[in-house]
């Protein structure tokens, strides 16, 4: 199965579910998953993407993976060096 980028995510790693692990908020752009709740980390640090192999992945983790799944124009992407933009995908 090939790994590709499902949606933008943001990791709250101090907001536990019931099992003890992060929440994890989802959205079709980072912008979304922050009007979800007041819990949800407002930290760049924590944002990233989900993948189709259910895996949350920081920005750049997240670009690698895009290229490689052919989800992003590598000529048009909105800052390389920082990682991926939800923006990037659409």
């Amino acid at each position: 199965m090939k790994e590709y980028i499902l949606c933008a995510a943001i990791h709250n790693p101090e907001d536990r579910d019931d099992a003890g692990y992060p929440l994890i908020y989802c959205g079709h752009r980072h912008c979304n998953v922050l009007w979800q709740s007041k819990k949800v980390s407002r930290r760049p640090s924590h944002q990233g993407f989900l993948t189709n192999a259910g895996r949350f992945v920081d920005r750049k983790e997240g670009l690698e993976i895009a290229i490689k799944a052919n989800q992003v124009d590598e000529t048009k992407l909105g800052n390389p060096i920082i990682g991926l933009f939800s923006e990037d995908l659409y």
